[in-house]
């Protein structure tokens, strides 16, 4: 098949090449962008939902990443409910917003949002890491509204730098946003990634970094600092936008704002706490993969239900 994305000039890494040739060359269609709308109360109340979700997917026999999925509840709650551009019952519309799960062991809270938006049946969260499901442990192409295979850490800004790229070529008003973990960072792709896509100014691509401070290991600043880390995305021609990422009034004026500086892509760096909304989670890098029990499942949820009461 033909197609309007002609090797640049400026030679591109692997993974954004490639990323950028998944694009498909056809027609501009006249149908407007939208994104549903909802008010801070209603985000709330899904919010809540998305982490009450993951820790039901926690329960199956393999648990799930519970941690980094909490931690990113929030983000996912205000891109998938108030920001990305998508249709449900039209998966691979042309003029959509491209989202990447770059830190794909957070897939529990993408297949809830996912399932709210309905593009997955929510009856189908039970099948979460269950043999020939489609909800593996990390987010696989087969699913309608994953755009790509993620879980290696470190390749997602590079998918999508690629389909940001690809977008602007063909004069799309689509956009490309990236969620990375923070421990992710110390991978060099991210920044072979970050370096490509400040040289082509674009302003069509968001990385969304979950800064909750721990990793597998510890935190991120013994293993390997990542501070200053605003000033290390602006060197090489991002700009910088710093909220609460649990605070969904902050966050939705902040997307609401994109892009930051035009001509340059933008990173948000959201605050977060790993395992927020559970008490029994918060902070604790133990909280990185879980497999909840039913005794484990009810102390955890009924802490989240009482952080929600107050």
């Amino acid at each position: 098949m033909s197609t309007l994305l002609d090797p640049p000039a400026t030679a591109l890494g692997p993974a954004a090449a490639a990323a950028a040739a998944v694009v498909p060359a056809v027609a501009p269609a006249t149908a407007p962008a939208t994104a549903p709308a909802a008010a801070p109360a209603g985000l709330a109340d899904l919010a809540h939902e998305v982490r009450e979700l993951v820790l039901r997917m926690g329960t199956t026999a393999h648990g799930t990443h519970v941690g980094g999925s909490l931690s990113a509840a929030d983000l996912l709650t205000v891109l998938y409910h108030e920001v990305l551009r998508l249709r449900p019952e039209q998966p691979d519309w042309a003029d959509r917003d491209w989202f990447v799960l770059s830190k794909g062991h957070a897939s529990a809270a993408l297949y809830a949002v996912l399932a709210q938006r309905g593009f997955i049946d929510r009856a189908e969260l039970a099948t979460y890491g269950a043999p020939g499901s489609r909800l593996a442990g990390h987010p696989l192409r087969r699913l309608p509204g994953v755009e790509f295979p993620t879980g290696s850490l470190g390749h997602g800004l590079s998918l999508a730098s690629g389909v940001a790229l690809g977008l602007r070529r063909q004069g799309r008003a689509g956009r490309a946003f990236a969620l990375l973990g923070d421990g992710e960072l110390q991978e060099g792709s991210v920044w072979e990634a970050a370096m490509n896509a400040g040289h082509h100014g674009l302003d069509n691509l968001v990385a969304v970094v979950d800064r909750n401070g721990l990793q597998i290991s510890g935190s991120t600043e013994e293993c390997v600092s990542l501070e200053p880390l605003g000033d290390r995305w602006r060197s090489f021609g991002w700009a910088v936008a710093e909220v609460d990422g649990h605070d969904l009034g902050a966050l939705r004026e902040v997307f609401a704002a994109l892009p930051d500086t035009a001509g340059r892509p933008t990173v948000v760096l959201a605050r977060t706490v790993k395992g927020r909304g559970v008490p029994l989670f918060e902070g604790k890098k133990k909280s990185h993969s879980v497999q909840l029990t039913p005794r484990l499942f009810q102390r955890a949820l009924t802490g989240l239900n009482a952080r929600r009461a107050r």
